[in-house]
This record gives C-alpha cells, structure tokens and sequence, in this order.
C-alpha cells in the first residue's frame, strides 16, 4: 500500500479533527472536499462564512460536512482574546492587540488547537501564508513539546517507483526552518526525523548526514560539521543507525556505497536524509519533487506541542489533503 494511502487508513481508525484556516483559497476547499469524501478526519474552516459558500458551490464542491467558523462573529472571539493576553501579557502583549490579532485566521485556528473544549487537534497552513505566518502563532500558543531543544520541519517524500529508500519514501529535513544549524542542532534535528519516520512508516529509520565529501574525501568547514553532527548524535542514541558525512549516492546507492563507504553501516539504504543547511534541504526536496514526480508532504513540523504543518505555496490540493491526513495522525499519537 502507498504511504499516503497507508496513513490515510490510520487516520479513519481514529478520527481527529483538524483546522484548515486558508478556507477562502480554492485548494483548501478541494482538499477538504476530498478528506470528507474519504472520512478520514473533520474539517473545520476558519473564513467568511458567506464567501467559503458561494466558492464551494461554484466550483461543485461538497463541503457540507465540514464546520466553518469566521472568526468576526463566532462565539469564542472574546474567549480567545483573553486567552491570547494571558499567554503573552508577558511578552507585552495588550488586550487591543490580542483583539486584532484573534481576527487573524491562523492565529484563531491555533487557539482552536490550544482550547481544550473545542476537540480541535491540529492545524494546517501555508498555502497562501509563509511559514514564519504560520509558525510564529504556533510557538507563541502552543509552544514547544516536553524536552523539546529544537523545532525542526521535515518533508515526507514518495518517489514512484524508487528502489531507493524505504520503496521510494524518505524523510528530508531540515527542509523548511532552520537556516543554519549548527552540529548540535543537527543532531537534534536528525532524532527527531529518525522519531518521525519510524511514527509515520513504522519502519527503522537509517539517517544519513548529508555532505559533498564521504569519509573526508574533502576537508572544510562544511565538511567538519557534518562530521562533528554525526558524532554527537552518536552519543545521543548510541542504537540509531546513523552515518556521515556522507555523499547523497553513498548514503542512498548500495553500489557506490560498497566502494565509496565500504564500513558504513547503513550499506547505502538510507531512508532518513538529514541536510546541511536549508538552502540544500528546500532544494533538494524541490529537485526531487519536480523531476521525479515525487509526492512531497510539508513542511511537517516536530517539536511543537501539538500537530501544526506548515505547506508550500506551490502545493496542490492532493498535498493538502495528504498534509491533513499526516497531521491525524501525528495526532493520534498524542
């Protein structure tokens, strides 16, 4: 079975019910045709009640099933207000700020998420907002999870018809936040990659770190601190199947990987690719997206207390739904 269709299937075995608060642009409201169809979670949409109508039938969309809520008029709108100020009364903020910024979609659909009584369990965005838009009212909110050092972003990615991998599916990261991680941060970022990818396939991870040198084929700086990168998160999880700094054809090509890293001991099967930096992670993720047709959901994000993705601007509605279905389940395991 496909990833997607796979998480898809664990979705349903517990329904959860997600925000999606870019419900005015029309990806969004294919998407949430598409998971209600396939039932596999409930969709509330957070906009103008009116235009998100009008929008769906025009287009011949059925979205009857989902809950829409427009922040101007709901009931909650002074409920969250207050609980925006006493989140951030700390960090200066006023009650008139908080007014305006709770008429904000993202920032609504977060509290959502934070509200205990609403049963909203995670959200979805960036369809039409950055992820600094989408993430700033995250960790503002929700902050980050328990022992939590570091919040990272990930893409889950299918290849068809890929021997490479776990049967084409990899994890990339960081491949949508953190610009310049340095080799403790790095290490971080590949546990919680490694964590991500056995909780969505149920799979072993086999992290490689990422480099344009194999076992000091090249010396710089860049190299050393994937070097550096992997001994520290050797230290960290002493049973992880990690290596590095390793070249992409050695860590993913059991051929090259016999000549160029004989002893390594991910025999060239790695399934989790942790990159040095995000110019290298958001491109190869977007090489690997449009030249292979690969199926590209994210920016997944770990590290936050509750389940909040991030999307590309230039994603389809297949990928929203995909995201939605991702973050179900990643909901499940709260």
């Amino acid at each position: 079975m496909a990833f997607i269709e796979e998480i898809k299937k664990r979705a349903k075995q517990q329904i959860k019910t997600i925000v999606l608060p870019e419900a005015e642009d029309i990806r969004t409201l294919e998407a949430t045709a598409k998971v209600l169809k396939e039932g596999y979670a409930n969709i509330v949409l957070i906009g103008n009640i009116e235009n998100i109508k009008k929008k769906a039938e025009e287009n011949n969309l059925d979205i009857t099933k989902a809950t829409i809520i427009d922040p101007q008029s709901d009931e909650n709108y002074e409920k969250y207000v207050n609980l925006l100020y006493e989140l951030r009364k700390h960090k200066g903020m006023t009650i008139e700020k908080a007014r305006e910024l709770v008429l904000d979609p993202v920032y609504y659909g977060v509290l959502m998420v934070k509200d205990e009584e609403t049963k909203a369990d995670g959200l979805v965005s960036g369809a039409i907002h950055s992820t600094s838009d989408t993430l700033r009212p995250a960790l503002q909110i929700l902050k980050t999870a328990p022992d939590t050092k570091l919040v990272s972003a990930f893409f889950v990615m299918v290849v068809p018809d890929c021997k490479y991998g776990e049967n084409g599916t990899f994890i990339f990261a960081d491949s949508g936040l953190n610009e310049n991680p340095n080799p403790e941060e790095l290490s971080e970022i590949a546990l919680y990659s490694a964590k991500s990818f056995r909780s969505l396939t149920g799979k072993e991870p086999k992290v490689a770190m990422l480099s344009y040198s194999t076992y000091g084929s090249a010396h710089s700086e860049l190299t050393e601190k994937m070097i550096e990168a992997t001994k520290i998160l050797k230290e960290k999880d002493k049973n992880l199947l990690a290596d590095g700094e390793l070249q992409l054809d050695a860590a993913i090509v059991p051929e090259v990987a016999k000549f160029k890293a004989p002893n390594s001991p991910l025999k060239g099967e790695a399934n989790v690719l942790i990159f040095p930096n995000l110019d290298a992670g958001n491109i190869g993720y977007k090489l690997v997206q449009r030249l292979a047709k690969a199926e590209a959901y994210g920016p997944l994000c770990q590290g936050i207390a509750k389940p909040v993705n991030d999307l590309s601007r230039g994603c389809s509605s297949d990928d929203i739904a995909g995201v939605v279905a991702i973050t179900a389940v990643q909901a499940q395991s709260l």
